[in-house]
């Protein structure tokens, strides 16, 4: 039943995806038109069958597109099938070693640089094909005779091609339509618009016979270094999108999450066997799995399934195909690979301070070649991260010295020109927020210190936490870096300033004094850039209740609402402030997940059991459709609380809505106070959360 309802459909969507693009990365690639319907099939058979992330759909993809057009120049398409086919046995013994998630320590900015540099040249190259012209060998090229190609007498390929960039850019505007693929419906009208008018254009070309023009491989006639090294590259391109994919596929799901050492294995055996049939190297690619996702896709069957239609059009509907023109390939082309410039990978990675990366490994594959630049791009990843690890922020305010951050010996020498400021002979307090300190550096302040106090003044040295220089002067150094509290010690402050009978402002202060430093640019951030929570928080006003202590989550990640009893009103009730919050995150913030937190020892779970509850504190309480009136059991009148509330939750339109269109996790939870523990609220009872 499921795969009738769920998958079916799912698997026909990614189909009429496929093919397009399928074709059309062979024909950018250089290769036979066919190579790419290949690896189509095959990735959707052995990689579908085999895969440890059964939601992803593979294929050829737009990454490799560069790779492969060098390969296929230098050694020939059997040469490049032989190639292939290595390179899958050395991600079979990759996973196999269990080495998936170590192809995910490449930084993702290089990974997003090297995409968007590949999709650049792949623009460039098929705007050539697409004005009736032919692509030149490099991106400089094709850069360099672009205004002439642009300039020149294009004809009807021109029209066809603009046509369908038109088709692709506005389709997906057209809510009631924006199911059906953008790329099929394109292809397809501007095909039979072709057709129509009788346009005498170059159009796809298929063998009649396609399974007697399968070619097997040939080892290419070459030194063994040069066919290792195509083999390394192809092998750890397709590896790393791949996974990248796969774990971008598991957040758009709540179902099984993916094994990484699995799915290399079964890309390794989808591109041993699509080298062995003469197809293009497979990986696992964002946009159909994307599609298999949204389509309503629950088991690994959907992308089975869109192999097995390849596989009979291939054989059944070749003629059909025949009838695309190639300029309307090329336009399909033109807009894959400029979407693999994503803006807003190029915001997130300014925010991080990423973005050098991003630009030289992207400038890199453009101006030289992809094993060039992603190398430029890892040294330059290497460089930032040495910066940063190296790097301190110094404050002075008066005789006040603030240092936060990892200081080394290389930033000593800041330190010691900002204690040499200081005016002699005051009090000096110095501030360390370090999550690091080396000898070096430590040495610098130490000899400031005694040589100021030799000089008639003091001086104060406080840290906020892990005592780095405490540590250094008993000589204890040597320990690796550590992670800064999440939160402040409340009771701290507040029984050293109780004499002031002012704890809310010492809190403040504190606040301001030591916290402030470590989190400002998190929260400059987010006042630059707005919220984007994952969740809203739906928990208890008891103050023993912290929500971003028990989640250890800090500012961003939870849009909270708090009342007495974690209570959610029916909808069209009374009182409309939960459900304006609701309506919020749901609607405006796009929050994947709602989550309602009981506690135990809840007062209102109490009244609630004590019944009899009169004023402002009884309506809110009957409010919430819950009589647990004489009920003694408190744990679990709370986590009846608890499934009440989630069952109001559905009853707004926004959150069912949502849910049933898989945008939106329902959860239920239970915080033991005495224990400090977090359980989930199951059908079956309390289970204790799964890490």
């Amino acid at each position: 039943m499921r795969l009738i309802r769920h998958d079916l459909p799912a698997s026909i969507v990614v189909f009429l995806i496929a093919i397009p693009l399928s074709l059309g990365i062979a024909a950018a690639s250089g290769a036979p038109l066919l190579a790419g319907l290949i690896a189509a099939v095959v990735g959707g058979l052995v990689a579908g069958a085999l895969g440890g992330a059964p939601l992803q759909v593979s294929g050829p993809a737009a990454g490799l597109t560069v790779i492969v057009a060098g390969t296929i120049a230098a050694y020939g398409m059997a040469g490049t099938a032989a190639i292939v086919a290595v390179a899958g046995l050395v991600q079979i013994v990759l996973g196999a070693s269990r080495l998936g998630r170590a192809a995910l320590a490449l930084s993702p900015a290089v990974v997003h640089g090297m995409l968007a540099g590949i999709g650049l040249v792949i623009a460039l190259s098929q705007v050539h094909v697409l004005l009736g012209g032919n692509a030149q060998s490099s991106a400089w090229r094709n850069l360099r005779d672009l205004p002439a190609q642009i300039a020149g007498h294009h004809g009807i390929s021109m029209a066809l091609g603009l046509a369908t960039i038109a088709v692709l850019v506005l389709w997906p505007h057209l809510k009631r339509l924006a199911m059906i693929p953008a790329a099929l419906v394109a292809v397809v009208a501007v095909t039979a618009v072709a057709a129509m008018i009788g346009a005498d254009v170059e159009r796809v070309d298929l063998p009649d016979a396609p399974l007697s023009a399968l070619t097997g491989p040939v080892w290419p006639d070459a030194p063994l270094w040069e066919i290792g090294l195509a083999v390394a590259t192809i092998a750890m391109v397709a590896s790393v999108e791949s996974l990248l994919s796969a774990v971008a596929v598991d957040r758009m799901h709540d179902g099984p999450r993916a094994d990484l050492n699995r799915e290399l294995v079964a890309q390794g055996c989808a591109n041993t066997v699509s080298g062995l049939l003469g197809g293009l190297p497979v990986t696992g690619v964002i946009v159909r799995s994307s599609a298999n996702v949204a389509a309503g896709a629950r088991t690994r069957a959907s992308a089975i399934l869109h192999g097995v239609w390849i596989a009979a059009v291939v054989l059944l509907c070749a003629g059909l195909l025949e009838a695309i023109p190639l300029a309307v390939l090329a336009a399909v082309l033109v807009v894959v690979g400029l979407r693999l410039i994503s803006l807003a990978q190029i915001r997130t990675y300014a925010r991080h301070r990423e973005l050098p990366t991003y630009l030289v490994t992207a400038g890199g594959v453009v101006a030289t070649d992809l094993l060039t630049g992603v190398a430029a791009g890892m040294v330059c990843a290497i460089l930032l991260m040495l910066w940063r690890l190296a790097r301190c922020e110094i404050r002075t305010d008066g005789s006040r010295v603030t240092i936060s951050g990892s200081l080394a010996f290389i930033g000593s020498g800041r330190v010691a020109r900002a204690l040499a400021a200081l005016p002699a002979g005051q009090h000096v307090t110095v501030e360390l927020h370090l999550d690091y300190l080396d000898h070096g550096a430590f040495q610098v302040i130490e000899d400031w210190r005694e040589a100021y106090e030799k000089s008639g003044g003091t001086v104060d040295v406080r840290e906020t936490h892990d005592g780095w220089f405490g540590r250094a002067k008993r000589g204890r150094l040597g320990a690796g870096k550590s992670t800064p509290r999440r939160f402040g010690s409340w009771s701290q402050w507040q029984n050293l300033d109780r004499q002031r009978r002012n704890a809310m402002a010492a809190g403040i202060h504190e606040f301001e004094r030591s916290v402030a430093p470590l989190v400002q640019p998190h929260l400059a951030g987010l006042a630059r850039d707005g919220q984007q929570p994952e969740q809203l928080f739906i928990a208890c006003a008891d103050s023993r209740l912290v929500p971003n202590v028990i989640t250890t989550s800090g500012p961003g990640d939870l849009f909270c609402v708090r009342n007495i009893g974690n209570v959610v009103p029916p909808h069209g009730g009374a009182d409309s402030s939960v459900g304006a919050a609701i309506e919020y995150a749901v609607g405006v913030l796009g929050v994947r997940t709602i989550t309602v937190c009981g506690h135990s020892g809840c007062g209102a779970v109490r009244a609630m059991m004590a019944g009899g509850n009169s004023g402002d504190l009884g309506r809110w309480l009957t409010g919430s459709a819950n009589d647990l009136t004489g009920d003694t059991d408190e744990t679990r009148c709370v986590t009846e609380n608890v499934n009440r509330q989630l069952a109001n939750l559905r009853s707004y339109p926004t959150v069912r809505a949502a849910e049933e269109a898989g945008r939106l996790t329902l959860t239920g939870l239970y915080f033991d106070l005495a224990e400090a523990k977090m359980y989930a609220v199951e059908s079956s009872g309390l289970q204790k959360v799964a890490q």
